[in-house]
């Protein structure tokens, strides 16, 4: 039977694992980020979770908010820490401070290593820690391991405070298999449990601590296996590590295999295509409606719809899959009825969904939240896009009620606008003010740094709205309703000269970011407009200035395009969208810029984000600063960025699209390709096992002095059409 102690505990030792923390530094970019399923765990490079934003993590509880490893009370010093290729293992190479007699002579500095692998698998924590002894004589170490478990929701993570909260139970500490088990008793009626069963019996084991005293022989080994998870589902060891290990192993495997593969002449282009890759699987859920890709870790590890629709567009050309799964799972969750407190009505479609005790009280409302005005057009884009790609009729006959209720909503909303513009004004106070993709509360606002009044119609959201009615007249006409196509490119032909009319500013040469509620115009020039050009709303002539104003250095960084320009009100190169850099926004903006034939701005922004992936270890963080690039030095970092997100790590692949000029047409069965170009490190590209129709195409594009060739790799099932 389990013994149950008070879940406080406080070792003579405590201060000096205090001082030894306090000794470390603790910077984003050392914090290591596994993820499966609906769990995730963030430690830091000693592999240790302290509580502040890190931890163990399932269904937006955090689980285990500490796991320290020390050695007589110590930090051991820290040798090297990485992530896997893959993703799935993380490791951690530590060696011991001097270590006090126990018996015996001391032992010196760096004769000891500990290493610490973990992985995530079916919901539990598995971790090694093997110590090995490189000493003359036998070894007598004191391990000791402290854990705790708060069960903060994420958003008391990220700062949230309570009016109340649940009950912490005492901590059961087992006896019959040696482990602990934390205890809270949710105010939404649900006990949530966390048990860490150990290997090795511990020679004393208190609420929060375990302790060890490994003997190793001169060049002895010793491995202690952890299990944490929901339950005891049996005695950790070394087959049941390695068997879920394998299993793990294979699952991300299966993830990254799926679709295209690219191979290029450079080895760190091929490491940043590699890691993208890598990165997109581990943030990339199997759920009942196919592959769906979470947003980012640690703030966004949950469905949401925005994220994920973009990420599917900029994956789109090579793993159609994605996008399938994507529109599934939106239409399946699409809204139903009308809540001002979710800002949800028909046809609507998820902003982001939430498993926490907060959100299932409606404590906050993002349990099953829309108030995102851009995710319902994005949504539709997205269908006639992968319409487009794969022909998949079949597939859009069943989301077609979907569809038409999305689109519906979207006219009756811009129906109440003078202009037929699509606008938002949030439904509650406890949602979100900004309900664009920059939804931070000072993200919008006229020239002179005013907050514009409701309803707000943002620019971007104007051009997916426009590509929206376009695909929705391209299916009805595949559907054979020549009438329902010709509405819909009427209106899309209409809110297209609207756009052209309301948001343009001769005096700039850009479109303003937003009107407000009052029809006026805030003349701020933003990234925003970047996006008409990716869904091509704007006139020719009128793109080119567009491009002209983000390539020059007023929005080019050196390192990408900035949110914002530097001369307007609210710019901050350090805020979270006044003025910082988004690798997937460059990417939006240079596909636009790609889509009216610049084809060196698109090389010139692939190669700047390329520049910055290799001073990120290769994985692009969510954002980072806008300051100019200084020569040698490195981009600089938004403090709370998520790393890894999944749009982040697409971005390279929407980006090198882009420069190669590639389309796959999926209904007419053809590929084509306009003045493709490579970026400037790499000579040669192979594109391999291209999914058109029934067949797969393999391409190769290589540099011929100043010009690149693109050809089939091979005999071809399907043309491949070359445009000068």
């Amino acid at each position: 039977m389990p013994q149950t102690l008070a879940p406080a505990d406080t070792a003579a030792s405590e201060p000096a694992e205090a001082r030894a923390r306090a000794a470390e530094p603790r910077v984003p970019n050392r914090l290591y980020a596994l993820k499966e399923g609906d769990s995730f765990v963030i430690a830091d490079a000693f592999g240790d979770i302290l509580g502040e934003g890190d931890g163990l993590f399932h269904n937006d509880t955090r689980v285990l908010s500490g796991f320290a490893l020390t050695l007589a009370g110590q930090r051991p010093s820290l040798l090297s820490a990485a992530i896997s290729r893959d993703n799935v293992f993380f490791t951690a190479h530590l060696t011991n401070r001097p270590l006090p007699p126990l018996g015996g002579r001391s032992l010196p500095e760096g004769v000891i290593h500990i290493e610490r692998t973990r992985f995530l698998w079916q919901e539990r924590l598995h971790e090694r820690i093997a110590c090995v002894n490189y000493s003359d004589r036998e070894a007598l170490l004191p391990l000791n391991l402290r854990f705790d478990a708060d069960f903060f929701d994420m958003f008391e993570v990220r700062g949230e405070v309570r009016a109340r909260r649940g009950r912490l139970l005492p901590v059961e500490v087992h006896a019959d298999q040696p482990g602990l088990t934390f205890r809270y008793e949710g105010l939404d009626g649900i006990l949530r449990a966390t048990r860490i069963d150990f290997s090795l019996p511990p020679s004393r084991l208190s609420p929060g601590r375990a302790e060890f005293v490994l003997a190793l022989p001169p060049g002895g080994c010793m491995d202690l296996y952890i299990e944490i998870g929901r339950g005891h589902q049996g005695s950790p060891d070394r087959a049941r590590f390695r068997a879920a290990a394998a299993r793990a192993r294979r699952a991300m495997r299966q993830r990254m295999r799926r679709g295209g593969r690219l191979r290029s002449s450079g080895r760190l282009f091929n490491d940043w295509l590699d890691k993208s890759r890598a990165d997109l699987a581990l943030l990339t859920s199997e759920l009942s409606t196919g592959p769906y890709p979470y947003a980012g870790i640690p703030w966004f590890s949950t469905p949401f719809g925005r994220d994920a629709i973009v990420t599917s567009l900029q994956t789109l050309w090579f793993d159609p899959q994605l996008a399938r799964g994507v529109l599934t799972f939106l239409a399946h969750n699409q809204a139903q009825e009308t809540s001002s407190f979710r800002d949800s009505a028909p046809g609507k479609i998820m902003h982001e969904t939430r498993k926490g005790e907060m959100t299932r009280l409606s404590e906050l409302p993002f349990e099953r939240y829309y108030g995102g005005v851009d995710t319902t057009p994005l949504f539709v884009l997205l269908a006639g896009a992968y319409a487009r790609r794969t022909a998949d009729f079949a597939f859009i006959d069943a989301l077609w009620p979907a569809l038409t209720a999305a689109i519906a909503w979207i006219e009756q909303v811009a129906d109440s606008n003078p202009d037929g513009f699509l606008t938002y004004a949030r439904g509650a106070a406890s949602g979100l003010a900004n309900q664009g993709w920059k939804d931070s509360e000072d993200s919008i606002f006229h020239a002179d740094g005013r907050t514009p009044s409701g309803p707000i119609a943002l620019v971007e959201v104007q051009g997916y709205v426009y590509a929206a009615l376009q695909a929705m007249a391209e299916l009805a006409e595949r559907r054979h309703d020549p009438p329902a196509s010709a509405r819909w490119r009427s209106r899309a032909e209409a809110l297209r000269q609207a756009v052209e009319a309301r948001f343009w500013m001769p005096e700039a040469g850009f479109y303003g970011i937003a009107i407000d509620g009052a029809g006026g115009l805030c003349r701020v020039r933003g990234s925003n407009a970047g996006h008409l050009l990716y869904v091509g709303l704007a006139a020719p002539e009128r793109a080119q200035r567009v491009a002209h104003h983000l390539l020059s250095k007023a929005f080019n960084s050196g390192w990408g395009i900035r949110t914002l320009a530097p001369d307007q009100a609210r710019y901050n190169p350090m805020s979270y969208h006044n003025g910082s850099v988004w690798p997937h926004d460059t990417a939006l903006c240079a596909a636009g810029i790609g889509r009216y034939g610049d084809r060196a701005g698109v090389i010139q922004l692939l190669d700047e984000m390329f520049e910055a992936a290799v001073r990120y270890d290769m994985r692009l963080p969510e954002l980072f600063c806008g300051f100019d690039r200084a020569k040698g030095e490195p981009p600089i970092d938004y403090p709370v960025a998520c790393l890894p997100q999944a749009w982040a790590a697409g971005s390279v692949f929407m980006l090198l699209q882009a420069g190669l000029g590639l389309q796959v047409d999926g209904m007419r069965g053809e590929i084509h390709i306009r003045r493709p170009a490579l970026p400037s490190s790499i000579d040669r590209l192979h594109v391999r096992g291209l999914a058109v129709g029934n067949g797969h195409v393999d391409l190769v594009f290589q540099r011929v002095g100043r010009r690149v060739v693109a050809l089939p790799d091979g005999d071809s099932p399907v043309p491949v059409i070359v445009h000068a």
